[in-house]
């Protein structure tokens, strides 16, 4: 690393303010927010993460805070990369002090993903007690290479977030129980927990909507901007009634242009085979300028299709479903890209999103109970149709299988756009099962076996 030749007073001066303010941070919320937002004061880095050392094993590392994310997805594809990452890290080399980190430096089974998940430079610093007692580690990245000023600001500061850190958890959560301790405390939780053989269902609970069964799609027919809505959202409309309308001045003109070379080429055409019947030689231009006028054709017809579909319409008639006008007017859009549904109101179902980590067994014809917001206190039964094999990100960036449900009693009506909470039932389990389930996910995930 290059060698900072003089001493930066400023530098020296926020210093001691974050180390000041960490000394004053209420809360472990507090401190972990100051540790990987305020600390940008003093070195300059694009991402900072903070990690905590597991309690029962000492060697790993979780994740337990981001600059600028309020709330850790442990699901997210990056968060799995960063932990085995720095846990082989760990395990493969001396990772007790401050070291700056590449490519060069990653595990073989990583180095694939670094690019994609990394900033080229990093800087490790292990977050270390008087005694030698890794409690974490700060890691920060950024696209230019690391000083040894800024390994020596940062591991000052990292001894003082340290201490903050140990302040505020206390000594009492820190010392782990000792191991033959655990061997009997578990042993007789096991035995104890094996005579809860009551049968129960197990459960999960997950967002639910009021969709449209079976909408019409209005997409749109071509590239361009949007000049108008004319139907307001969540009215009724029928078929061939105007929806909206696309800016057509390029369109109009394009026409326009597309005539002219149209009647020019038909005018070179009749000349040149007038001419024909004069002079031979100019019979060799008929067929090249009859092909002439066949392009200039096309290219007419194509500018008057692109004109006629300036104007969307209703294909069916039903209840017009889309976010808002000021959403869409002068908006640029693609062709095929959801503007609005066309929906029958009478017509409706449930779409559920079941979280990952809430995912239990489903099968077609399941049971299911919605609480809708509108009527929190009393429940609307169900039946499960259909259940996605494969999960995918919901606008809300949570990682869940989307299920499709339908009224249990077909009289039930529940206009569309309406959100509560479903709850679905899989097969009945022991009582062990049923509170122990996800710890022993937990432990499997954690044992590897």
């Amino acid at each position: 690393m290059p060698e900072d030749k003089n001493p930066d007073m400023a530098r020296l001066s926020l210093l001691m303010q974050l180390e000041a303010m960490a000394r004053e941070a209420d809360t472990l919320k507090a401190l972990q927010f100051m540790m990987t937002n305020e600390t940008r004061l003093l070195i300059a880095y694009r991402q900072a993460f903070l990690f905590s050392t597991d309690v029962v094993n000492e060697n790993k590392f979780l994740l337990k805070a981001a600059s600028s994310i309020a709330v850790i997805d442990r699901t997210a594809p990056f968060v799995n990369w960063l932990e085995s990452t720095l846990n082989q890290l760990h395990k493969d080399s001396n990772m007790e002090s401050v070291q700056v980190l590449d490519e060069t430096r990653c595990p073989d089974a990583m180095k694939e993903e670094w690019k994609e998940y990394s900033l080229p430079f990093v800087l490790w610093c292990p977050l270390k007690l008087s005694d030698g007692k890794s409690i974490g580690g700060v890691w920060l990245t950024r696209e230019t290479p690391w000083t040894d000023s800024d390994a020596t600001l940062v591991k000052r500061l990292a001894d003082t977030y340290a201490h903050a850190w140990y302040a505020l958890l206390g000594r009492q959560k820190l010392q782990k129980t000792p191991h033959y301790e655990r061997i009997i405390l578990g042993s007789v939780a096991f035995i104890i927990i094996s005579f809860f053989v009551i049968p129960v269902r197990i459960s999960a609970l997950a967002p639910v909507e009021v969709v449209a069964r079976e909408p019409a799609i209005v997409s749109a027919p071509m590239d361009g901007v949007i000049a108008d809505v004319v139907q307001a959202p969540n009215v009724l409309v029928s078929k061939d009634m105007l929806l909206l309308k696309y800016e057509d001045t390029g369109l109009r003109n394009k026409y326009a242009v597309a005539e002219k070379a149209l009647a020019v080429a038909v005018a070179e055409f009749h000349k040149a085979s007038q001419e024909a019947f004069k002079d031979p030689q100019s019979s060799a231009k008929v067929a090249l300028l009859k092909a002439q006028v066949e392009l200039s054709r096309a290219e007419s017809k194509y500018a008057m299709d692109l004109l006629n579909q300036v104007e969307v319409k209703a294909e069916r008639e039903g209840l017009l479903i889309y976010s808002d006008k000021s959403d869409w007017v002068g908006r640029p859009v693609q062709v095929g890209e959801q503007i609005m549904q066309i929906a029958n109101p009478e017509k409706v179902k449930l779409r559920i999103n079941l979280p990952v980590d809430d995912a239990i067994f489903l099968v077609k014809g399941g049971e299911i109970k919605v609480f809708l917001d509108l009527d929190p206190l009393n429940s609307i039964e169900g039946l499960i149709t259909h259940a996605s094999y494969e999960a995918e990100l919901t606008p809300e960036g949570v990682l869940a299988y989307s299920i499709d449900a339908e009224f249990k009693d077909p009289d039930i009506k529940r206009r569309i756009g309406l959100q509560g909470t479903a709850k679905l039932y899989e097969k009945r389990v022991s009582l062990f099962y049923y509170l122990f389930r996800r710890p022993i996910s937990a432990m499997r995930q954690f044992m590897g076996v």
